[in-house]
């Protein structure tokens, strides 16, 4: 059965709690977070088990002793050892990569189905030893002597035990030099999105995660570790306002700056399992919903948290739809600065016209159709998960309220944006 015959269903989904990042999953790997995720998600639907062609899993940084990840996490879950499996890295849209990549196969086989996700363990981040202090060991490894070995160690100082902290590197673009908190304040000032405004994004993230906890729990399992059970994403703060809010310093443009750690998005670990499947087009199956297109799109890496935008421009041209026709939108938040800018200029005629080649304004995003259920600032942002996440969480709020049309989003580090359209089975 071709492609053209076929379509890509997500047949359920399941997460861990997110936790903010040295917390409750800081002895636990990446590998591990995605083992239970898998192991549990597979649990509910062991038919499906025998029919796994693939296991797809995104992750940013897995660690070295973790190379493939997604098969360390196939055979860890108790997967057979002839199933493949394949590590996907597009930094942020990772966990939606890993969908994409089965979206965009040719020759879907009806009735095969694929194990995708995202996994991230954030607080396993490692430090790395300054050029000086490796140059001293190089030294130290090459001493012929006893009096070689001690010129060396007295070349020693202090300031050779200075890290490189890899998270920090890992989100500073090596293109244009800018860490991704940077690129928001671009759009701050680009879209004239004041610090008050990010707050109360923030602010509504923090409420409506707090107000939809039963909810989330729906997508959420319960892990036990070392530090006691967790049921719930743990960055949510319910009693958060807007005057702590108004108390954090900026973090990246210290003097001018407007983004800081409240209304940026939670450096955390957590991973999200999703079970899809191929089925004759039209035909009527119990899933959460039909993966009807996926587009990824590259910027300027200096504005990359606009990357919602030229993702969702090309959804909606390739399906020949109108923004009007999409009931829901998940648009991860990364900053509220970058969530905010994505908004005017979706609405922003000139913008669309100059940047995406339309003829006219895109529309408007209604707070009321975007992120119901709160976002990344207040539930926590596994780099490699995150687009898995809002998939899952979208699929689950479009068949509550009953509404058929929704697109997930995000931007992507070293400027992409990715998206994909999904459509309510039953």
């Amino acid at each position: 059965m071709n492609k053209a015959a076929t379509e890509l269903r997500v047949i359920d989904g399941l997460r861990t709690p997110f936790a903010l990042a040295n917390r409750e999953f800081s002895q636990v790997d990446a590998d591990e977070l995605g083992r239970l995720a898998s192991t549990h998600l597979l649990g509910r639907h062991p038919q499906y088990v025998s029919q796994i062609e693939e296991v797809i899993f995104g992750c940013v940084g897995p660690g070295a002793s973790l190379s493939n990840i997604a098969r360390v996490i196939a055979l860890r879950s108790g997967l057979p050892e002839r199933i493949p499996a394949l590590t996907v890295q597009r930094n942020c849209g990772s966990g939606m990569e890993s969908l994409a990549q089965v979206f965009h196969r040719q020759g879907r086989e009806v009735g095969s189905s694929f194990l995708v996700g995202g996994t991230e363990s954030m607080s396993s981040y490692p430090f790395y030893f300054s050029d000086k202090m490796k140059s001293l060991f190089t030294q130290l490894n090459r001493a012929k002597s006893p009096m070689a070995t001690m010129k060396a160690m007295m070349s020693f100082r202090l300031g050779h035990l200075s890290p490189r902290i890899a998270l920090l590197e890992g989100l500073t673009d090596p293109t244009c030099g800018l860490s991704m908190g940077r690129t928001a304040e671009n759009l701050a000032r680009e879209f004239g999105i004041s610090r008050e405004s990010q707050d109360a994004f923030a602010l509504q993230s923090h409420q409506r995660a707090a107000a939809a906890r039963e909810l989330i729990q729906e997508e959420t399992m319960v892990c036990v570790t070392d530090k006691g059970a967790l049921r719930d994403d743990s960055s949510v703060r319910p009693q958060q306002d807007m005057e702590a809010l108004g108390r954090l310093r900026p973090v990246f443009t210290k003097n001018y700056g407007t983004v800081t750690a409240g209304n940026a998005c939670a450096v955390s670990d957590g991973a999200v399992a999703l079970l899809l499947t191929t089925s004759h087009q039209g035909r009527e199956m119990d899933s959460l919903g039909v993966v009807k297109d996926c587009a990824t799109i590259g910027l300027a890496p200096s504005r990359m948290g606009l990357g919602p935008v030229f993702a969702i421009a090309a959804l909606l041209q390739r399906n020949n739809l109108l923004l009007g026709d999409i009931d829901l939108f998940e648009i991860n938040e990364a900053f509220s600065a970058q969530v905010l800018a994505c908004l005017e200029a979706a609405k922003s005629r000139d913008f669309c016209t100059r940047e995406l080649g339309l003829q006219q304004a895109l529309g408007e995003i209604h707070q009321e159709q975007l992120n119901v259920n709160g976002g990344a600032i207040a539930l926590g942002h596994p780099l490699g998960a995150s687009g898995a996440r809002i998939i899952l969480t979208l699929l689950k709020e479009l068949k509550r309220r009953g509404l058929k049309r929704g697109i997930a989003a995000l931007c992507i580090g070293g400027g992409q944006g990715s998206a994909v359209l999904l459509e309510r089975t039953n």
